[in-house]
């Protein structure tokens, strides 16, 4: 068969495939050849699903592939994948049959060069830099003598060797050690948690709280040292309550948490040398300072010395001073004996010659006391009739307002049912009850209402003498 060949002439000879029997040939034929292979490219489209998975693509200047790192691999990656990020992956190739498409699945993944670290490492310190993590008004001073020093560093290394023997050598102090990795993955997890660790612990606790904190490595590549690059150990280090002083790499490395710490060292022994002064150094200050206070007191005193015997070439003699009081005090205690002597004669010749005996003063009381209450039991006398008067008069003239007295001069007082006075007709309506009230006593009435007509006037009677109201003369 060639191209030339109608289509419909071999259309029996072509088997028929199902849709899935063709996707899982094409699977097996692109994972059959590309089993492990090594892809590098730049990061596009870059997300994080609920469940922990990675999806991405990567692309360079002329095609584009899918790529997907499973949660529990992108646990173990050691870097935060991020779009525009140059890496170098590695994996198996294949496809996935629900879009019809293939797909990189990444089992490790690397930054491709040091051009694209130091690209990341830029951008990543703009972005902390924005936040305020690296201000100095963050920093705090260091203690000058910590009682406990905490360090953050490989157990093994020289470095902790190196810290404890500088340490030993200018100020022996109590130091708690708190091991991690210094590289490679989970390292930047361990410091970041061992710098929160030392800051949760409390004060008088079991474990003395760290006083300094040292964060420490030795020297190394950009992709060594990249764990104190980490954004989890910035923020820790920017967060810590204890002073920190890191101490990673040589003189030249730089890293971001030498920006976020308090104090930077250019190495380890570095760091331990600005944690503690020379021992014998503080020694000799404070002898010192001692000799100084000395020399200072002494001549203070000889000052203060000086300036009270001057003083006292101006003060009068002591001795005069107290000879001239004693004798004032002598004229005083003379003229306060005669003074008393003479208020006691004056007393005394105040005194009677003769003093009455107590019965005659009781016989004198007792006739006062007599002619009081007599006195006192007359004026008690003509004050109770002269009230019995008044009152006599206040119940005559009270009598004489009262309203019976109208009642028995004729008149009748009229009260509701309730016992409440009437003094109007227009407080009263036919039906009323009221109750009468008279000289001799009260009847009970009922009002109906109109006026009583007046009675007819009576006929006089003709005189007896005839029907002539003249009479007669005869």
């Amino acid at each position: 068969m060639n191209d030339d060949t109608p289509i419909d002439m071999n259309v029996d000879n072509v088997p028929v495939f199902s849709v899935t029997e063709v996707s899982g040939l094409v699977k097996s034929t692109v994972e059959g050849a590309f089993q492990r292979v090594r892809i590098r490219g730049e990061i596009s489209g870059f997300k994080r699903a609920a469940s922990g998975h990675l999806y991405f693509a990567m692309k360079d200047d002329g095609a584009l592939m899918d790529g997907v790192c499973w949660r529990g691999t992108a646990a173990r990656l050691g870097m935060q994948p991020q779009d525009g990020m140059e890496v170098i992956a590695t994996g198996r190739i294949t496809t996935y049959p629900g879009r019809s498409k293939y797909q990189l699945v990444v089992e490790t993944m690397e930054l491709a060069g040091e051009g694209a670290l130091l690209k990341l490492l830029e951008d990543r310190k703009r972005a902390l830099s924005a936040e305020g993590l690296f201000d100095e008004s963050r920093k705090q001073l260091l203690p000058y003598l910590p009682d406990v020093i905490g360090v953050v560093t490989s157990p093994t290394g020289a470095v902790i060797r190196d810290i404890l023997h500088r340490l030993n050598d200018r100020f022996p102090r109590h130091v708690l050690v708190w091991p991690v990795l210094v590289q490679g993955d989970g390292a930047a997890d361990q410091i970041a948690s061992a710098i929160r660790g030392f800051n949760a612990m409390e004060e008088g606790g079991n474990v003395p709280r760290p006083d300094l904190l040292i964060v420490a490595r030795g020297g190394g590549s950009l992709e060594d040292l990249w764990a104190f690059n980490e954004e989890a150990v910035v923020r820790a280090a920017a967060e810590s309550f204890i002073p920190l002083i890191s101490a990673v790499g040589h003189e030249t490395d730089w890293t971001l948490i030498d920006l976020a710490s308090d104090q930077r060292a250019p190495t380890p022994t570095a760091a331990a040398e600005m944690a503690v002064p020379v021992r014998y150094d503080v020694m000799a200050q404070v002898a010192d300072c001692e000799g100084r206070m000395i020399r200072a007191v002494r001549r203070h005193t000889e000052a203060a010395r000086r300036e009270v015997e001057g003083l006292s070439r101006g003060l009068p003699n002591l001795r005069r001073v107290i000879e001239d009081a004693s004798q004032r005090l002598d004229d005083w205690t003379e003229r306060l004996s005669n003074g008393l002597w003479a208020g006691v004669r004056q007393r005394r010749a105040r005194i009677p010659t003769r003093i009455p005996k107590p019965n005659q003063l009781i016989v004198q009381a007792r006739r006062r006391l007599k002619g009081e209450t007599e006195d006192l039991t007359r004026a008690v006398t003509v004050q109770l009739a002269h009230r019995k008067k008044t009152l006599a008069h206040v119940i005559q003239l009270l009598e004489s307002f009262s309203y019976e007295r109208v009642l028995d001069r004729g008149f009748a007082l009229i009260t509701s049912a309730s016992g409440e006075p009437l003094t109007s007709v227009k407080n009263l309506k036919s039906g009323d009850d009221v109750n009468i009230r008279l000289k001799d006593g009260s009847e009970a009435a009922r009002i109906i209402g109109g006026k009583i007509a007046p009675r007819p006037k009576r006929k006089p009677s003709p005189p007896k003498g005839g029907d002539d109201p003249q009479g007669t003369l005869i």
